[in-house]
């Protein structure tokens, strides 16, 4: 059975760094949603065999939803695609390479599609499917209910259903062709709440 304690930071500078980061800008609510989704991503890659870069995997989602925060925010693009960039300037800043930082902005720009390839993107698909759990409580079922108890008191979801709809709403009403405003269409505050990890 899969424990947090399997699934620690990786330790790497560029992690703690990240981290750091995102300590400082998001919430702790948002940060709290941050630390989970990658918990989701990592047991989700190790239960299922999907081979993931653990470095890479943290610090997508440590800056998946940066660009929520009005340090960050873009009247011009949708978040994810502003989030993509601000991780993409990280990673230059921390040494990687061009290649890796491309990655890193496609997997937190792909976040937001409803599915991706495990095959093609292994890390994409892991934050996507993570998010979706922690956010509507899709494939919820897919860990175990110990597990998923840990991880919430580790991390518990304070008032994530509140700030992460009026985040999503904000985004919607100035970007109205953005992938936030198409959740928001799509009813996203009802399935919020019948998110089985709880609705707070």
């Amino acid at each position: 059975m899969i424990a947090v304690e399997d699934l620690a930071l990786p330790d790497t500078a560029a992690s703690s760094a990240a981290l750091e980061v995102a300590t400082a800008y998001l919430s702790p609510t948002l940060l709290s949603h941050s630390r989970r989704v990658y918990l989701w991503a990592a047991a989700f890659g190790n239960q299922q065999d999907i081979p993931y870069d653990a470095e890479l995997l943290f610090v997508a989602s440590m800056f998946h939803d940066l660009s929520l925060v009005p340090e960050f925010d873009s009247h011009t693009v949708s978040f994810e695609e502003a989030g993509g960039h601000v991780a993409r300037v990280f990673a230059a800043g921390a040494g990687w390479p061009i290649a890796r930082r491309d990655r890193l902005a496609e997997v937190i720009v792909r976040h937001m599609l409803p599915e991706v390839d495990a095959t093609a993107d292994p890390e994409g698909h892991l934050i996507s499917r993570a998010a979706a759990l922690d956010i509507v409580g899709r494939s919820a079922d897919d860990l175990s209910a110990a597990f998923r108890a840990e991880v919430l008191e580790l991390h518990p979801r304070l008032t994530l259903t509140d700030e992460f709809l009026a985040c999503f709403q904000a985004q919607a009403d100035r970007k109205p062709s953005s992938s936030a405003a198409r959740a928001i269409e799509a009813d996203l505050g009802s399935r919020m709440a019948a998110n089985p990890l709880g609705a707070r």
